[in-house]
């Protein structure tokens, strides 16, 4: 085995990098090749080559190879620092099939559906871009990712309402952490904004997305990714700097637990500062008709979605304008926050989805935007 201390490399980086780190450095080892402590990294968003730290790689036998890194999130509050990732590499007989599989490992999280790894699009871009040349002609890997800490730390995440079990998800959409509650991720996201005012193509439009799970899901549906606009827990404020900027229509496009706040007002969402999500839905479904003990067992989820699953099982019909109303009093809300700050006049959008990744509610702007945005399919 060889081994070194851990390189540190610029901070801030998402775990799909420090997986494709661990995994390159696997490879070298699974190819004979001595150990490099600083891998050399295609990053791809923002593009270029990094130099990310490994801690150990080391060959267990012909066939297979190890590699190890230790995730650096940066300066923000991340649950990944600190969390070991271990890549085990195999050599797969040659023959038909593609050249790279992926198998979860321990701590790997999985889809609830179909048992398959939890891995973005752009993880897997970063696997390939970086393993590839590498990769012998007459050869195909299998990569099995572990994270010996994956399964515990899973429980503090909301992978479970979207369908995702038994550990971490493999997601992200760019190599560089954004961290939602700190300050400096605000002034990201603001400068990300000035850059798409300023560009020759806009028009008007913005799509602010709440979330990873929501900047993954938009593009699949449909939604065009050049008006994708990643905001983390500082709506805000990026909600007047598009108003003030000259947006005309923006969507907000989120998950029920998380858009559900600002249907109480709260427009900086992280948890730290403010919840409330129960005493709002509870107000909206006493103003749908709920009552007594219902209505306190409303309250007493433990979750939004776990509350709207039951009232779905229980009263189908009242779920429905429950939620409906949720998007309509989230535009709401939000007109009057832009009126208090005194911006210009921007018509916003509200539409939700649900754990299972499907869009439950849309308020009437939401409705509209939605339907100008979707492509139409054949004949529609």
């Amino acid at each position: 085995m060889v081994a070194a201390a851990p390189a540190r490399s610029a901070p801030g980086y998402t775990l799909p990098v420090w997986l494709a780190a661990a995994a390159r450095a696997a490879l070298q080892a699974l190819r004979g090749d001595p150990f490099e402590p600083l891998q050399p990294l295609e990053l791809l968003t923002p593009p270029g080559c990094r130099p990310i730290g490994v801690r150990a790689a080391a060959r267990l036998a012909s066939d297979r190879a190890l590699g190890e890194a230790i995730c650096d999130p940066g300066d923000g509050l991340d649950l990944t620092r600190g969390l070991v990732v271990w890549v085990e590499a195999t050599w797969l007989p040659a023959g038909p099939g593609p050249w790279l599989d992926l198998e979860a490992g321990e701590g790997v999280g999985v889809e609830r559906a179909s048992g398959a790894a939890c891995l973005s699009a752009y993880a897997r871009q970063l696997l390939e871009v970086n393993l590839r040349p590498l990769m012998p002609t007459d050869r195909r890997l299998l990569l099995r990712p572990v994270l010996p800490e994956g399964r515990r730390l899973a429980e503090r995440t909301s992978n479970a309402a979207f369908g995702v079990v038994e550990g971490l998800a493999l997601i992200g959409t760019q190599a560089e952490v954004q961290a939602s509650a700190d300050p400096n991720q605000l002034q990201h996201t603001l400068a990300q904004l000035a850059e798409r005012l300023a560009a020759p193509a806009f028009a008007g439009d913005l799509i602010l997305v709440l979330g990873e799970n929501g900047l993954d899901l938009a593009p699949q549906l449909g939604l065009p990714p050049e008006l994708l606009l990643k905001v983390g827990n500082w709506v805000g404020p990026v909600l007047v700097a598009a108003a003030q900027g000259g947006v005309r229509r923006l969507l907000l496009f989120g998950y029920q637990g998380k858009l559900i706040k600002l249907a109480g007002g709260i427009f900086h969402t992280h948890h730290h500062l403010a919840d409330g999500r129960a005493e709002v839905l509870t107000a909206l479904a006493a103003l749908e008709g709920l009552a007594g003990e219902r209505l306190a067992a409303l309250h007493g989820a433990p979750t939004v979605e776990a509350a709207l699953a039951d009232l779905q099982a229980a009263d189908p019909e009242l779920a429905s304008r429950l939620r409906r109303r949720l998007a309509v009093t989230i535009e709401a809300r939000t007109a009057a926050y832009l009126a208090r700050h005194g911006t210009s006049p921007m018509a916003v959008g509200a539409v939700l989805f649900d754990r299972s990744r499907r869009i439950c509610a849309q308020g009437p702007l939401g409705g509209v935007l939605l339907e100008a945005w979707l492509p139409r399919s054949p004949g529609g």
